[in-house]
C-alpha cells in the first residue's frame, strides 16, 4: 500500500537554487543604485554652479555694455578706462595673524553704524580766478590734473603745486569722500598730500603738493630712449616698485583701498625715490563701510579700469585690498614695458574679461629680472587669499635690494626728471 503524500504543508517549501540567486542580486544592486544616484545628483549640482557662474559671466559683460557700446572703443593712451562695473563692492582682509601680516580673506566685516553723509564745514579758500594753471599733467577718469600756481600769494606756502580740477557731473559728495581719505593718508613721502580744496562751488578743486615729472608713465615713455641702455635701470625699477609699495602698505594700514592702482596714477618727483601714488577717486575707505561685499544685481555699475582688475571682481563682484596687490602686479609689468597698455592685443572690453577670468596673463617683459617676474606671478595667483601682502611685497623687495650685486643707496637724492635727462645724464644714471 503506497505511503500516503504529505499535503497538510507542516514542511515548509524549499526554494529553487535560482531563486536563492535572484534574491542576492538584488540585495548586491542596492548599493549601486545608491551610488549612481549620488553621482546624478552631483552631477546635476555641480551643472546649475556652473551653469549660475556662466550667467553671472555674461550678465557682466552685458552690464559692461551698458551705458555706450563699448566694443568699438579706442583705448586712450592717457585714458585707459572703460565704462564697467560696480558701486563698489568691496571686502576686507581677515584680521592680521600671526606669520602672515594681512592673511586671507574671511567672513564680511560688520563696524559700528555709520553717522549720516555730512560734508566737512569750511568756507572757500580760494576761487578759479585765484589759479594760474600752468600745464596739463594728466586727464584722468574724473579730474584733470595740472602744474599750477597762485596768481597771488602761494597756497600754505608752495608756490607751485598739483591742481586736480573735477570734471563736470562728479558730486561734491564724491570729492568729499577723496578729501576725506587724502587727509587720512597723511604725512608719508610716497602718498601724494593734499594741501587745499574747494567744493563750494563748481568747477570743484583739489590742491595737492607739487610734482616736477607728471606722472610714472609718461616720464618713462619720454625718457625710455634714455633709460633702456643703462645697466642699472633693473636696480631703478626695483627702488621705483618698492616705494609704491611702501605706500599700498600704508593705505593698508589705515584700511583704504585705491581700487584704482595704474602707473598713470603715480606720480614722480625725484625717480626712483620720489614715486608717489595718486588719484583716489575710486577709493573706499573700508572703515565707513557696513559690509565689503554687494548684490551685482542690487547696485548700479560704474567706470572701472577693467585691464588691472582682478578675476575674482568679474566672476563673483569682489574686490578686496588682493585686488590692489593684484593691480600692483600689473603696475609692475607696466613698469618694465615703459607704459604699454595691459593686453595690448585685446580691443574690446568683453575680449578683455574673458581674457582675465580664463586665467591668461601678459606676456613676460624682456630682460625683467627673475625677482621682480616673480613678483608679478605671485601678485596674479589665484585664489587671490593665496597672494602676498604689501607688507610680504616690501620685505621681498627690501631683500633684493640689501643682496643686489650692484647696490643702490635708496636715499640717494640724485634727481632724473624728464627736464634734466641730457647729454651729461647717461654718466648719472651709471653711477646709481
Amino acid at each position: 500500500m503506497p505511503a500516503p503524500s504529505n499535503h497538510s504543508g507542516n514542511k515548509p517549501a524549499e526554494c529553487a537554487p535560482g531563486d536563492r540567486c535572484n534574491g542576492m542580486l538584488i540585495q548586491t544592486h542596492y548599493p549601486l543604485i545608491g551610488v549612481c544616484l549620488f553621482a546624478f545628483v552631483a552631477f546635476l549640482v555641480l551643472g546649475m554652479v556652473w551653469f549660475k557662474k556662466y550667467r553671472s559671466l555674461m550678465q557682466t559683460i552685458r552690464e559692461l555694455q551698458g551705458g555706450r557700446p563699448l566694443g568699438n572703443v579706442a583705448w586712450a593712451r592717457d585714458s585707459p578706462v572703460l565704462s564697467a562695473a560696480c558701486a563698489f563692492p568691496v571686502t576686507s582682509d581677515k584680521p592680521m595673524g600671526k606669520g602672515d601680516r594681512e592673511g586671507e580673506e574671511q567672513k564680511p566685516l560688520t563696524v559700528a553704524p555709520r553717522l549720516p553723509w555730512r560734508a566737512q564745514q569750511q568756507g572757500p579758500r580760494f576761487t578759479k580766478s585765484d589759479l594760474s594753471l600752468l600745464q596739463l599733467i594728466k586727464a584722468g577718469k574724473e579730474g584733470i590734473f595740472y602744474k599750477a600756481r597762485m596768481t597771488r600769494g602761494t597756497c600754505k606756502g608752495h608756490e607751485m603745486f598739483t591742481c586736480k580740477i573735477a570734471k563736470e557731473g562728479v558730486t561734491p559728495k564724491r570729492v568729499e569722500m577723496e578729501v576725506s581719505i587724502m587727509r587720512k593718508l597723511v604725512h608719508h613721502k610716497n602718498v601724494l598730500q593734499l594741501l587745499d580744496w574747494n567744493i563750494t562751488e563748481e568747477p570743484y578743486v583739489l590742491i595737492m603738493e607739487f610734482v616736477s615729472s607728471g606722472t610714472l608713465r609718461s616720464f618713462l615713455q619720454t625718457n625710455k630712449d634714455k633709460l633702456t641702455p643703462d645697466p642699472e635701470l633693473q636696480s631703478l625699477f626695483t627702488i621705483a616698485s618698492y616705494h609704491i609699495a611702501l605706500a599700498m602698505e600704508h593705505l593698508r594700514s589705515k584700511m583704504v583701498v585705491h581700487c584704482d592702482l595704474a602707473l598713470r596714477n603715480i606720480m614722480v618727483n625725484r625717480f626712483p625715490w620720489e614715486v608717489k601714488v595718486a588719484e583716489f577717486g575710486l577709493a573706499r575707505d573700508l572703515t565707513r563701510v557696513r559690509s565689503y561685499r554687494s548684490s551685482r544685481r542690487k547696485t548700479p555699475r560704474e567706470r572701472v579700469p577693467l585691464r588691472w582688475y582682478p578675476p575674482e571682481y568679474f566672476r563673483n563682484n569682489y574686490y578686496s585690498f588682493k585686488g590692489d596687490v593684484w593691480s600692483y602686479g600689473i603696475v609692475l609689468w607696466e613698469m618694465q614695458m615703459f607704459g604699454t597698455l595691459p593686453y595690448s592685443n585685446l580691443e574690446t572690453s568683453e575680449s578683455v574679461v574673458y581674457y582675465i577670468c580664463a586665467g591668461y596673463k601678459n606676456k613676460d617683459p624682456d630682460g625683467c629680472r627673475p625677482e621682480i617676474l616673480q613678483i608679478m606671478r605671485d601678485c596674479w595667483t589665484e585664489p587671490y587669499t593665496s597672494r602676498p601682502s604689501f607688507t610680504d611685497i616690501v620685505r621681498i623687495l627690501e631683500n633684493i635690494m640689501e643682496n643686489d650685486a650692484d647696490y643702490v643707496d635708496v636715499a640717494n637724492p640724485r634727481l632724473l626728471t624728464s627736464g634734466e635727462v641730457g647729454m651729461n645724464d647717461s654718466k648719472s644714471l651709471n653711477q646709481f
